[in-house]
């Protein structure tokens, strides 16, 4: 699963890009130049290879954030917390998913809230169980539009904030068109 997501990323990110409006200056496969740092390239970004990037996004925005744990409760819910954590960071997608199920364990009746720490950990994964075997078959699915919800706002929140990231707008809501 997290070979074709990684491969779908890359694919519409693209090769080497550097916009001028962009505040995360220059990125390749999608990995921003800060990234690639912090996870030891030093070379031009234009040079940063795709088996790189490749694990970059296995290791910090699958395996660490713990989305492979929930995959394997809610494929397309882990699937969506992954792209998510690529345009916002894995910590971010993650409070999406806590909010989301703090919002809808109707008072605390279902499970307890968890804390909002951006983590899956046991807590959160026991809330996850809990809303799927309390919901039935839609409840992944109302996850997911939850998640975009708060991702959708989150955009447009940074596009009245800062008007240069307006260029971008148009474009990260088609993505997540779906």
């Amino acid at each position: 699963m997290i070979d074709e997501l990684i491969d779908a990323v890359i694919d519409r990110e693209g090769g080497y890009v550097r916009h001028p409006a962009d505040r995360g200056g220059a990125t390749r496969y999608g990995i921003t130049e800060a990234v690639a740092r912090a996870n030891g390239f030093v070379g031009d970004m234009r040079q940063f290879a795709r088996p790189a990037a490749v694990a970059i996004y296995r290791r910090a925005y699958w395996q660490q954030p713990g989305l492979d744990r929930v995959a394997t409760r809610a494929p397309q819910l882990a699937a969506e917390l992954f792209d998510t954590g690529v345009n916002m960071g894995p910590a971010t997608a993650v409070t999406f998913l806590q909010r989301a199920l703090n919002a809808l364990n109707r008072g605390a009746s279902d499970y307890p809230d968890v804390p909002l720490d951006g983590r899956v950990g046991p807590a959160t994964l026991a809330a996850l169980d809990r809303f799927l075997a309390t919901r039935g078959a839609a409840a992944q699915a109302v996850l997911i539009k939850a998640i975009d919800s708060l991702q959708g706002e989150r955009y447009l929140s940074l596009a009245e904030q800062r008007p240069a990231d307006e260029v971008f707008l148009y474009g990260w809501l088609a993505q997540r068109v779906g």
